[in-house]
């Protein structure tokens, strides 16, 4: 049975498209069937594979909308054993249209659960917003990475992803776990973000991801060239640090 794990964080900026492209990429790296969904209009995670939306038979908005099957809307990518259901900026419109269908918020979770057991991991990758995408993408997940920017604003609305995760769980998804805070564009070198990763710890203990996701210049120039940093520059610590995450994630899920 795959595990369905979004990552989601309503502030922007705070590196949940890199983390779901170089994850997903060492998962399938370290044997794993992987399936990334990009549920951000914005379309990052699609673009950063390549992946012309013209290309795709179909994306993640007539899945939603269209209740096309998820199984034949996936598209291959560069890493072995990596497929993907892309996105496109009509997306931005799923929202308004899925108002009126009959329970809108588990419309992708019904729409996942014929190809949940063909993968071992299916990641989310959510917008920068708690609308009704995000809120679908949450209803069908089992659980949730949150990465955290290690800068000043970071721990702010935290406390708003966590109240939004708390309604889903008591209305919509029992089940719904957290499965940990990822620090993110970590530099060591400042005694602040050093100061941040302390403090997640002392917040959330164990729900605290070892692997800390650095600044690394290899990491932001690979998407620009539609590939993960493990195939971009396998040697970066871009690379290395999603490769440790990866193993964190399989250890806690054996």
């Amino acid at each position: 049975m795959g595990k369905i794990i979004a990552i989601a964080n309503q502030k922007g900026g705070v590196g949940k498209t890199t983390t779901t492209i170089n994850l997903a990429a060492s998962l399938a790296s370290e044997g794993k069937r992987t399936l990334i969904v990009d549920a951000d209009p914005q379309a990052n995670a699609t673009s950063g594979y390549g992946i012309d939306p013209k290309s795709m038979p179909s994306s993640i908005y007539e899945c939603l909308v269209d209740d096309y099957p998820v199984e034949g809307s996936q598209v291959a990518t560069c890493c072995e054993g990596l497929e993907l259901v892309g996105s496109r900026i009509d997306l931005a419109g799923a929202e308004i249209e899925l108002i009126n269908k009959p329970g809108r918020e588990n419309v992708l979770k019904r729409a996942l659960a014929p190809v949940k057991d063909k993968y071992d991991f299916i990641l989310i990758d959510c917008s920068p917003s708690l609308g009704l995408i995000t809120v679908n993408a949450l209803t069908a997940a089992d659980s949730v990475i949150i990465p955290v920017q290690a800068e000043y604003f970071a721990l702010e609305g935290i406390t708003k992803l966590l109240n939004t995760i708390r309604i889903i769980k008591s209305k919509l998804n029992p089940a719904l776990e957290i499965e940990g805070f990822l620090l993110t564009m970590y530099d060591a070198r400042l005694r602040l973000a050093n100061q941040i990763y302390e403090e997640l710890k002392a917040h959330f203990g164990p729900m605290v991801f070892d692997s800390v996701i650095p600044r690394n210049i290899r990491l932001s120039e690979a998407p620009s060239h539609g590939l993960p940093a493990l195939l971009y520059d396998a040697d970066s610590r871009g690379a290395t640090s999603h490769i440790a995450l990866a193993k964190e994630l399989i250890a806690k899920n054996s």
